[in-house]
This record gives structure tokens, sequence and C-alpha cells, in this order.
């Protein structure tokens, strides 16, 4: 009747395994103590450390699979690394998993937002300064990465480096919630925002997916009414990020002090840093280009703010890149890049006597064309030498597109947005929680929207010779609603010949480049919104998001708008309420929106063309 299990922790032998793995508690300046994983190749020696700090699990990220193989046990996006003899670092973020401390996401650097003695960046360095100190198979040199949340750690850790911090790749960094990232776009409020929170703070470690009730999201949170009642529904009212969205809709100090790029830009650039980014990043599609564009103007000699843009989905440079969604590419782009880009960059800067990279100052898969872009700078369409490069183009009669404006004939073209009916941003049922219907959202075919009465397709007559867009295209819209206030989707899409040989199915394809949501009542300040006149013209513009694209000789130029986007946009209720996270039921109404396009109102969206010869 002796016990079957041993009193004393089972550890089963390691001789066979290519790496000693170390689990320690990593202390803080406050005496916080943070879990962390570090894999370290057998036999290393003045190996060079990258490290990833998470709120994802760092056990976890550091065991895909059980192996005594470190190539087979650490994440795919890691495999460059094993082969070049890196030791790999995974942290868990304070209050997180098996780190102490209390979790507050996307924790502000210190200051107006943080009045503690601890920050993200205050981690990276201490941590850092432990590794160099207490990892004596490493050269003292660490690089950072990591995507998403992970990404926003990297940049974080920029704001104050620790000095050993040689290099740094966010890939997807979440940067600026409000405008264009996971919370927010342009003031509208992203609803699959309350599951993602729900999942990071209702426990330390992963929690509970959300009991819902229901298949289709489309019908279960049109039923819930505004996102307050949602949330009410399933306690999620009570969790602090929730109030702090709620209490913040529009573009606030709360906001603007933690925006990244507003951050960085404050700051002189020390540490070698590629930003990553695929052009159909699904949540994180606006910071990469913003920090970019932040630290450029400081980066005199070109030695400091690199840029990289694959055809990717979110996060989808640690993965395959042969494709996305009914996209197909030459090769595994996210390999290739990893390998051929990513890894020399790595190593000129981590590696004791390593070459000097090759690295372009902008490395931009260019779709369409599909080929791999060594830039000088981004956008190409707005560099200094081209001004003129960007041309408008119109909305005119008869649903037509061209590049001259219209005189005279229809003055607009009309249609009832209605709450109660809001357009699906993806064919129903919709499933946001599918990773197959979330990831490749972006690049879905727009025909399944294209007839409803509620959206505008405007569109060119055939191509006769390619058209180059590298660049984010400027909307300017005339538009006037019977309520007073109102939404705005405009998409920029290339419209694919009936017939296309090799790949029939492609036949029609309407392929989305580049669209966003804007939320009418900031068209004169993000941070103070106003409420529409009734039938009052107002312009609307705003920037969507960037495109390198070629539309090819045969296709067509489309321009769609729309007022919803559901249910992955909260509806607005189109009539004037002070937070529209509260609205009531009577406040949602039918309302006629005219978008205008004849004369002074001659409504257009300003397309980033280059010359096919640049």
């Amino acid at each position: 009747m002796a016990p079957d299990i041993p009193s004393e922790r089972f550890v089963a032998p390691t001789e066979d395994a290519d790496y000693i793995k170390r689990v320690v508690m990593v202390p803080m300046r406050d005496g916080v103590k943070l879990y962390t994983v570090i894999v370290i190749p057998k036999g290393a020696s003045k190996a060079p450390m990258l490290l990833t700090r998470t709120p994802y699990n760092a056990a976890g990220r550091a065991s895909r699979a059980v192996s005594p193989s470190m190539l087979a046990m650490l994440p795919q996006g890691d495999e460059t690394f094993v082969q070049e003899g890196y030791i790999r670092v995974f942290q868990d973020v304070r209050g997180k998993y098996g780190s102490e401390g209390d979790y507050v996401m996307t924790r502000p650097l210190r200051g107006p937002l943080n009045g503690t003695k601890t920050d993200h960046a205050t981690d990276a360095w201490d941590t850092i300064d432990w590794l160099v100190k207490n990892v004596p198979e490493s050269n003292g040199k660490v690089g950072m990465l990591g995507s998403s949340y992970e990404g926003f750690t990297v940049l974080m850790a920029l704001a104050d480096p620790h000095p050993a911090l040689k290099a740094a790749v966010p890939m997807s960094p979440m940067v600026d919630g409000w405008r264009g990232d996971d919370w927010f776009h342009n003031g509208a409020f992203r609803v699959n925002t309350l599951a993602y929170i729900a999942s990071q703070t209702t426990v330390k470690g992963r929690g509970e997916a959300m009991a819902t009730g229901w298949y289709d999201d489309y019908d279960g949170i049109l039923r819930q009414g505004a996102v307050a009642s949602y949330a009410r529904r399933f306690g999620l009212d009570k969790l602090n990020f929730t109030k702090k969205l709620f209490e913040h809709p529009a573009y606030d100090s709360y906001w603007q002090e933690q925006a990244l790029d507003r951050l960085l830009a404050k700051r002189k650039p020390t540490v070698p840093t590629m930003t990553v980014v695929g052009q159909w990043d699904q949540e994180d599609i606006y910071g990469a280009y913003a920090v970019y564009s932040a630290l450029e103007p400081m980066d005199k000699d070109n030695k400091l703010n690199y840029l990289v843009v694959g055809p990717w989905r979110h996060s989808g440079v640690n993965y395959d890149g042969y494709s996305l969604g009914d996209l197909k590419f030459e090769g595994d782009t996210a390999l290739q890049f990893r390998r051929d880009t990513m890894q020399p960059f790595l190593n000129q800067y981590l590696k004791d006597d390593a070459p000097v990279a090759d690295t372009p100052p902008v490395l931009f898969y260019q779709s369409g064309s599909n080929r791999w872009q060594k830039l000088k700078q981004w956008p190409l369409a707005c560099a200094s030498g081209c001004p003129a490069a960007s041309k408008a183009v119109y909305l005119k009669d008869g649903f037509k597109l061209d590049f001259t404006a219209q005189k005279g004939g229809e003055e607009f073209d009309e249609y009832v947005s209605d709450p109660a009916k809001p357009v699906p941003f993806v064919p129903r049922p919709v499933r946001m929680g599918d990773p197959e219907v979330w990831r490749p959202w972006l690049v879905k075919d727009q025909r399944f929207v294209s007839d409803r009465p509620d959206v505008l397709s405007y569109v060119s007559e055939p191509l006769k010779a390619p058209l180059t867009l590298s660049g984010a295209p400027q909307v300017k819209l005339f538009a006037s609603t019977t309520g007073s206030d109102a939404d705005w989707v405009v998409k920029v899409i290339d419209v694919y010949p009936d017939q296309v040989p090799g790949q029939p199915e492609m036949g029609g394809f309407q392929l989305p480049l580049s669209m966003d949501i804007f939320r009418g009542r900031y068209r004169n300040s993000m941070e103070k919104p106003e409420a529409a006149t009734p039938g009052k013209v107002e312009q609307y513009s705003f920037a969507l998001p960037n495109v390198n694209h070629v539309i090819k000789a045969g296709h067509r130029v489309m321009i769609q708008i729309q007022s919803s986007w559901f249910p992955l946009y909260d509806r607005n209720p189109q009539s004037w309420v002070p937070n529209i996270f509260y609205a009531k039921p009577a406040d949602y109404r039918k309302a006629t929106h005219r978008i205008y396009h004849s004369g002074a109102h001659s409504s257009s969206v300003e397309l980033p063309i280059v010359p096919t010869a640049r």
C-alpha cells in the first residue's frame, strides 16, 4: 500500500535534451518578483539573449511541445534564434500567471496616469540588469521582441532602455488604443474588446470564455442593446478596465498621455528598432506606422529606425506566410523575413563579431505584384521629391468613379441606415472567436455586402495600366444625415476581372485594400464631440490604413461607403447622446444619409499613387 505518487516532485532525466531550462523569480526595484523562464542551449558560451515580456503565460510560451529539442519546444517563430544559438527568455508581466504584483492593462509609464515608481520600462530595465549579471552563459547583450501586447512591452522598454538592450523588434504593437489599435478606431468601439478584457482581468491566469448562450454574435450582441447593457449582462461592467473605457469614449488626456508614438517622439532613440506589422493586421493596424513616423525624424543616418510590413494578419509574422484567406503569395513570406532580414539584423547587434547586416530602412511586401521591396522611406507617395504623387478619385453619378470631379448632375446618393439592421463586417453567422473568421477578415471578399441598399459602391472602368498605391488613402467625405450623429465606413477595394485564369474562384473578387470606420461626432475634434445638424452638409476627413498594392490592368477600383460594421464595432444610435456606451433603446433611430459628389461638395478619396517606375 505504498503511495504511487512520490512525496517529492518527480524530475525526469534531461540528459537527452539539447537545452537547459531555468525558472527564476527576478526581483524588481520595489520588491515584486517576476516569473521568468530562461532556455539556454547546452554548452552555450557568450551567447546573446532574447527577452519577451508577456501577459500570455511565460511557461506556456516556452513550452510549445514537450520535447528534448529546443527547436521543437520553442514557438514556431523562434526557429532561427535556436539555429543561431540564442538564449531565449520569457517573463510574465507583473500580476499575471506566475509573477507577483498587481496587473494593470497596458500599464502607463510613470507620470500623470501612473503615480507609482514602476512601469513596464522599469521592469524591463530591472530584468535585463538581472539577466546580464546572473546568466553566465551570455555575452551580456540583450534584445527584446514580441508581438501584440508583447510588442507594446518592447516599446515601453525603449522609453528608458537599459545599456545592455542592444536591439528591439516590436511586432504588431499596441500603440494608441483609441486612434486605431485594440480598443477603438477613430472613436468607434470594438465590441470584441469585452471578451478580451474578461480573458485578461477576471483571474491572474487566463480567464474563461464568456458563456454567451448564442452561436451568431450578430444576433446575440444586437439583442443586448448598447455596449453598457451587454457588459452588464455578463458582469463585465464591474471590471476596472471596462470602467476606464466607458469613462473615456473621446480622445481625452487619458488616451493622449499613453499613446506610445507621442511618448517616444519626446525621447531620443538609442536602440536600433525594427517595427514589424502585417498589411492586414486585424487588431493593431495603426501603431507600427505611427511609431515609425514618430522616430524617423530623429534617425538622420538611417541606423536606428526600421519598418517591415508583410502580407500578414495580426502576429502572422511568427507563423506560416504562404497565404492569407484567399490570397496566395510567393513562398513563405514570414519565414523569408525572419530568416533573411530579422535574424541578420539581430545578429549584428547581439552576437559578438557578427557581420553588418544589409538592413533596408523599410522592407515592404507589395501585394498585387507579390514581391518584397527595399525602400528608403515610407510612405513612397508622400516622400520628398514626389509631392504630387497622391491623386483624388471622385464619386460620381451612376455610382461611377474616376479622377475628375463632377460638375453638375445629381448632387448626392442616399441610403437609409437602420441600427436595427446593421451591416455585418463578415458574412453571417458571425463568429468573432473563430480564428478562421477573425484572422483573415480584412481580406474577405466584399461582395457579401455590395448589393445591400445601405451600402454604396462606386466603381471605375477597367484600368488600362497598373495602378500602384503606396501610402495611406485620405478620405474627404461630404455628407448629411437626418439624424444628429453618424458613423462612416469607407473601403478602397481592388475588383478582379470576371475571369482569373489559374485561380477561377477569384473571378470578380472584391479585395479590400484599406478600410476603416470614423465616428462622425469627432469630425471637428477628437477630444470634444459635437452633434451633427440634421440636413446640413458637413465634411468628414480621415486617413485609412496604409496600403502597398498594385491594382493590375483590367482590374477596377471600388470605393464602398456604409454606416455600420457590426458586431465588431458598436452601433451609432444616430441620435445625439453624450456617451454612446449608455445609449437607451429609444435612442437608436433610422436615419437617411446623403453622400454628396458634385461641385464644391465632391466627395473623394485621395489615393497614394506612385508611378510604376518608382
